[in-house]
């Protein structure tokens, strides 16, 4: 593995879900493949469990870490190619990435989509400026479009609490206070449409519909409640239209989740990637039950980092 970003960056999806259940068991048992090394970590956004998880994961494999919130603990950076820059921007991302990649032996970059064109967001223009300029390998901490680091944790979660081989995995629009990306859902899609022990279903209300590259393979259900009949997993999760981009369309409150919405299903496990709105996207009553596993799958996102930093150090 060169890089991380996607699902298509993974070789063998089976082989790095093995190895991150074996980091998972013992943690601190391969602090030779970090030793003498440096995680790089670029935030061009607010983060919690992303920022916390990465540098955990980089001291348990024996690497050091240093974090820059970009254009807070960094000069404001100019994005356009050939700039006259004699503005307001102090200096070129092309300068920038080329010395942070002297600092560090991989670079971990958090970037954010404007969700007012779309065809800037998903064309990932400074995502694929910064693997243009960095000379060390990439892993993606969430771009305009995906989030694969914590649909890596989702995998791990489900694999390690499955209690059958095939599983019935449902991806729920909820509703929200303001709009939101589509990165995480996204994400999700582009991993478990692609998992062979996963019945792999996605519920939202019409003109919610996700870009079909990544919902490929996947079966949609417009009735929330037919589509969770009989799941084994439930992620909930907010998103703004993709068609009519960044737009809320509709909030509907009767698509958060509750404790009758879960009775439809076969006893299923909760997972949200967190932050969520409680009692707006999904009721106290689902996050705080015994079959909600989002402090676990939280907990998992340092997994999933510490596996595919191990799978570049190596």
């Amino acid at each position: 593995m060169k890089k991380f970003t996607s699902f298509a960056d993974v070789p063998d999806y089976r082989a790095l879900l093995q190895q991150a259940l074996e980091i998972k068991q013992n943690p601190f048992g391969y602090q030779h493949v970090g030793r003498n090394k440096t995680v790089g970590l670029i935030f061009f956004n607010p983060s919690l469990r992303t920022r916390l998880s990465s540098v955990k994961a980089a001291y348990n494999l024996g690497a050091q870490a240093w974090v820059l919130n970009a254009g807070a603990d960094s000069w404001t950076l100019e994005m356009a190619d050939g700039a006259v820059m004699n503005g307001g921007t102090q200096e070129h991302i092309k300068d920038a990435i080329a010395v942070m990649s002297q600092y560090c032996d991989v670079l971990g970059v958090r970037t954010f989509p404007t969700l007012k064109d779309r065809e800037a967001d998903y064309s990932e223009e400074v995502f694929r400026k910064i693997m243009q300029y960095a000379t060390v390998p990439v892993i993606s901490l969430e771009s305009a479009t995906l989030h694969p680091l914590q649909s890596f944790a989702d995998l791990i979660t489900v694999a390690e609490t499955k209690r059958k081989e095939r599983v019935k995995v449902v991806l729920t629009w909820a509703p929200h206070v303001r709009a939101l990306p589509q990165c995480v859902p996204n994400s999700f899609c582009d991993w478990f449409s692609e998992i062979d022990w996963v019945d792999f279903v996605i519920t939202h209300p019409e003109g919610y519909e996700l870009d079909p590259k990544f919902t490929k393979g996947a079966r949609i259900e417009y009735d929330q409640q037919k589509a969770l009949a009989g799941a084994d997993y439930v992620q909930a999760k907010n998103w703004s239209s993709y068609q009519q981009y960044g737009q809320v369309l509709q909030n509907d409150p009767a698509w958060m989740l509750t404790p009758e919405h879960m009775a439809l299903t076969n006893d299923a496990k909760f997972l949200h990637c967190l932050p969520v709105r409680r009692n707006v996207e999904v009721s106290d009553a689902v996050l705080d039950a015994p079959g909600s596993l989002i402090i676990q799958e939280a907990g998992n996102r340092t997994i999933s980092m510490q596996t595919v930093l191990h799978e570049l150090l190596k």
